[in-house]
C-alpha cells in the first residue's frame, strides 16, 4: 500500500505512458512534464502553440527533441488533438495545461472521441497530510456540483479505483455529513443513509462503506469512540465523499493551504483517467499528478 505522494512517483517510473497535454505552451505546465520526462515517468506529446511552447522549453533547459509537438490554433483545437491522439491509440491520457477546465471537458466528452463511459466523470483528490498515517482521497470537490444518490454511488466507484491504483485493495468510504446521525432535514445523511444499506446488501462492492459522518469520525479513531460509534470505517477511512462541492472544495483548499498537504489529482469516470490540475497549482502537484494517472492508467481499462 502506497502511504506518500513520493511513492506514486517511484512506482509510477514502472510503466511506460504517453501523455497528451492540451494547450502546453504554459511554463508550469512544462517545468512539470520536463521532471516526469527526466525521471521516467511518461513521455508527452504536446499540443499548442508549437513556437510558444519551444519557446519554453528551451528557457527551462529542456530538449525540444524529446517531445512530439504538435502545432494547434488555440486551446480548443489543442484539445482536439490531444483527445484525438488518445483515441487513435497514440497517447494514453490527455492532461490539462493553458485550458479552461470547462472548455477541455466540453471537447473530451463529444461522442467522436470516446472519452464517454455512460457514468458520472469526477474529481479525485489525494491527500497526503503531515503527521498522518496514510493518504485520504477525497471527491468530488471541484467537478460535480449538487450530486444525486446515483452520481454519489458513481463518485464511490471512482474512487474506489483511486484507492486501488494506491494498492488499498479493499479501500473504507466515509460518507461525510454535518452530523453522524441521520436526519431528514439533512439530505446528505439520507443518501448516506441508503448507500451504506446498499453496500450491506453487495449492491455496492470493492469497498467497506458506512456514513452519513462527521469529519472528525472518519479520521480520528478517538474522535468515534468518544461519540460511541462502532464502525470499520470510523477513524479508518481511506476515501471521504464529501455531500456537495461547496464542502469539497473548502475540505480540499484547507488540505492543502492550511494542513500544507501534498496533493495529486484526477478526473476518472470516462474511459482514461484525466490529469486535472488548477492552473495556479504549483509544478510539484502537477508531477504528482502525472504521476498518479500513470498508475491509473493501469487500473481504468
Amino acid at each position: 500500500m502506497i502511504k506518500k505522494i513520493s511513492q506514486i512517483i517511484e512506482k509510477a517510473k514502472g510503466y511506460t505512458k504517453i501523455i497528451a497535454v492540451a494547450a502546453s505552451d504554459d511554463e508550469t505546465v512544462l517545468n512539470a512534464v520536463k521532471m516526469a520526462k527526466e525521471i521516467g515517468i511518461a513521455d508527452f506529446c504536446l499540443c499548442g502553440n508549437k513556437e510558444r511552447t519551444e519557446m519554453i522549453l528551451k528557457e527551462i533547459g529542456a530538449n525540444c527533441s524529446d517531445f512530439r509537438l504538435y502545432d494547434c490554433s488555440d486551446p480548443i483545437d489543442a484539445a482536439m488533438k490531444a483527445a484525438k491522439l488518445v483515441k487513435d491509440g497514440e497517447a494514453h491520457t490527455v492532461m490539462k495545461g493553458d485550458i479552461k477546465t470547462g472548455s477541455l471537458l466540453k471537447v473530451l466528452l463529444r461522442d467522436e472521441y470516446g472519452f464517454k463511459t455512460g457514468k458520472t466523470m469526477s474529481l479525485n483528490a489525494v491527500f497526503e497530510v503531515p503527521d498522518f498515517d496514510r493518504l485520504l482521497i477525497l471527491a468530488d470537490p471541484g467537478l460535480v456540483i449538487t450530486p444525486t444518490l446515483e452520481q454519489k454511488v458513481d463518485l464511490i466507484k471512482n474512487a474506489i479505483q483511486a484507492a486501488n491504483a494506491l494498492g488499498i485493495e479493499m479501500p473504507k468510504v466515509g460518507l461525510l455529513g454535518a452530523v453522524e446521525t441521520v436526519n431528514s432535514k439533512m439530505p446528505a445523511t439520507m443518501d448516506a443513509a441508503i448507500i451504506s444499506k446498499m453496500a450491506d446488501r453487495n449492491q455496492l462492492k470493492g469497498a467497506v462503506i458506512d456514513g452519513p459522518f462527521a469529519l472528525d469520525n472518519v479520521v480520528s479513531i478517538e474522535s468515534a469512540e468518544h461519540k460511541g460509534i462502532k464502525s470499520p470505517v470510523a477513524g479508518k477511512a481511506d476515501i471521504m465523499i464529501a455531500p456537495n462541492i461547496e464542502a469539497g472544495n473548502m475540505l480540499y483548499k484547507a488540505l492543502v493551504f492550511l494542513a500544507k498537504a501534498k496533493l495529486a489529482t484526477s478526473i476518472l469516470g470516462g474511459s482514461v483517467p484525466i490529469v486535472l490540475t488548477s492552473r495556479s497549482d504549483s509544478d510539484e502537484t502537477k508531477l504528482n499528478s502525472i504521476a498518479f494517472n500513470v498508475l491509473l492508467s493501469e487500473v481504468v481499462k
